[in-house]
């Protein structure tokens, strides 16, 4: 599979603001798409911050597969990593969050106090790529009242802090991508979720591979949405036959390329049922 290059200019700008901040930053909250965990991983990003503690949430648990994430969760545990999942959307989810970032932080503020200095605010990088939740969770947090705190000392550049609480401050990155995928296989997960544009492979493509996949691993859940497909046939003729049982026809007969994009978006959104892609292995 060829080697994909995606990589818009204010992304690398972004990477370059991020190395800048990272000295300031005492966790990283490192977001994880939990249908594709290691895919969704900026690599480039993941070097830069590696020395920093970290916490891993794997985000959209209501669309992955719950007994993968459990094996991803430990998978990452055992690299050392403090690791969890989320929905965003839940606040239960968004507070156990906040919790463990001030867990992380009191390690440093356990130093201050030792010393007799005044605990500090922990201070946290949230880093994801795009369509991870990075927006979500940064607007549920600061309760969209995110208050700007005074600039840091030391620095070129002004940087703006959003204060959570007496314990949290947070600092925003915009969702950034690696600038190239070298085997075209995470870059495809990618577009499966929705965090890559899906035009980095024709629709047939796509859909192709992502049908192939549920063959294999989610039979049930493709034959619950579509009971009417005969998987004897080749993968071309059961969407010309989904096109023809939803009605997406053209004067030329059916028409497939909406039936490959429909396809596509129930997979994405979660109409097809919980999906990972990716396999501990």
């Amino acid at each position: 599979m060829k080697q994909i290059h995606w990589f818009p200019g204010h992304m690398k700008k972004a990477q370059n603001e991020v190395q800048d901040k990272i000295k300031l930053v005492d966790v990283i909250v490192e977001l994880l798409d939990a249908r594709i965990p290691l895919s969704s991983r900026n690599q480039v990003l993941y070097k830069l911050t590696k020395d920093k503690t970290r916490l891993v949430v794997l985000t959209k648990k209501d669309l992955a597969d719950t007994t993968l994430t459990m094996k991803w969760i430990e998978y990452f545990q055992a690299q050392g990593f403090q690791a969890t999942f989320a929905d965003l959307n839940d606040e239960k989810d968004v507070k156990m969050i906040v919790r463990k970032v001030e867990e992380l932080g009191s390690i440093k503020n356990a130093k201050y106090i030792a010393k007799g200095m005044k605990p500090q605010p922990v201070r946290a990088m949230i880093l994801g790529i795009p369509n991870v939740g990075k927006s979500t969770l940064i607007n549920k947090i600061s309760g969209r009242k995110a208050a700007s705190v005074e600039n840091k000392p030391g620095h070129t550049k002004a940087q703006q802090w959003i204060k959570v609480s007496e314990k949290f401050e947070l600092l925003d990155t915009p969702g950034i991508l690696q600038p190239s995928y070298q085997d075209g296989k995470n870059a495809i997960n990618l577009a499966l979720v929705g965090s890559m544009n899906e035009n980095i492979l024709p629709n047939d493509e796509l859909a192709t591979i992502a049908f192939i996949y549920m063959l294999q691993n989610y039979k049930k859940q493709l034959t619950d949405r579509f009971n009417y497909l005969d998987f004897s046939s080749n993968v071309e003729d059961n969407f010309k036959l989904i096109a023809r049982k939803r009605g997406y026809l053209t004067k030329g007969g059916e028409d497939i390329e909406k039936a490959y994009k429909v396809f596509l978006n129930e997979l994405k959104n979660g109409v097809l049922g919980p999906v990972t892609f990716e396999r501990v292995e």
